[in-house]
């Protein structure tokens, strides 16, 4: 009997090709500085943010307070002053009721209804009052205001010539600011603006030289001989007369300066000095002013 060999098993058909398995993923070993640099980076991070927002903040501060900050408190941008002084605002003083005003065309004498006292220029900031002017109830004695003059033949004439024009009061104020500039204001009330016209182009201030002679200026020359230093005509009322007279170099221990206004029935004498002279500028402003509250 033969032997049988059993049937070999049919082949299997080829395996698809499919990749091999990937390796197992193994985690890096960190490097021992690796945490510290990664801290630095974001400290970095954190610090310019904050700085950004610092410099944001700081410079929106400074915007508003630039914005808010008065021009002279910023440096690069502060004004020099021009030598003015700080004179409080100005009123009108009041009229009875009805008054016509000094210039007003029914007003012919060119009569200042208001008080005299009221008219007169309040002092400026800073000022030392000088006493001596504030007179009895606010009306200087007329010897004192002879006493702004050197020459005691100038005096007595001056007297004689306030007494026949009729002179009715004078008020007045002084002051001295802390540079030691000395001002005096004398308003000399009489009866008609004819008067005071007649006074102040004939015999007290004529347009070359004053007639009297102040005290501490031995020589005056009229303002417009320096015109820098004269009023300006747009400062100047077309219904008023001014007269200004300056002490030139070389002058003594100190300079003085003078004006007289002519207002209507008021004649107002101002006079400014100073050692080592008396400026320009506060002078101008001071005329300007009292011819305001005058005009």
């Amino acid at each position: 009997m033969t032997e049988q060999t059993a049937p070999s098993a049919p082949a299997l058909p080829p395996a698809p090709d499919t990749p091999p398995p990937p390796p197992p993923v193994t985690e890096p070993e960190p490097r021992p500085d690796a945490g510290r640099k990664d801290r630095r980076v974001l400290r970095a991070v954190l610090r310019w943010t904050a700085a950004v927002a610092v410099f944001a903040a700081v410079g929106s501060a400074t915007a508003y307070g630039v914005t808010r900050m008065e021009r002279t408190d910023v440096p690069g941008l502060a004004t020099g002053t021009d030598g003015r002084w700080g004179y409080p605002a100005l009123t009108t003083a009041p009229l009875p009721s009805g008054s016509p005003g000094p210039f007003a065309e029914e007003n012919r004498a060119g009569a200042h209804y208001a008080d005299l006292r009221d008219l007169v220029l309040p002092a400026p900031e800073g000022a030392k009052e000088d006493k001596a002017l504030r007179g009895k109830d606010g009306w200087l004695a007329t010897d004192v205001f002879l006493r702004e003059y050197e020459v005691e033949a100038d005096r007595d004439s001056l007297r004689r010539t306030l007494v026949d024009t009729g002179l009715r009061h004078i008020a007045a104020r002084g002051w001295t600011m802390p540079d030691g500039t000395h001002t005096r204001i004398y308003l000399l009330h009489f009866d008609t603006a004819a008067v005071v016209d007649e006074l102040q182009a004939l015999r007290i201030a004529p347009a070359l030289n004053p007639a009297f002679v102040v005290r501490g200026a031995d020589l005056s020359v009229p303002g417009e001989t320096y015109p820098e230093e004269s009023i300006p005509e747009k400062a100047r009322f077309d219904d008023m007369t001014y007269t200004l007279y300056t002490e030139p170099e070389p002058y003594g221990d100190e300079q003085v300066r003078q004006a007289y206004l002519g207002a209507g029935d008021v004649l107002a004498v101002v006079l400014q000095s100073r050692k080592g002279g008396a400026r320009a500028v506060p002078f101008q402003q001071t005329v300007v002013l009292q011819s305001q509250l005058l005009h």
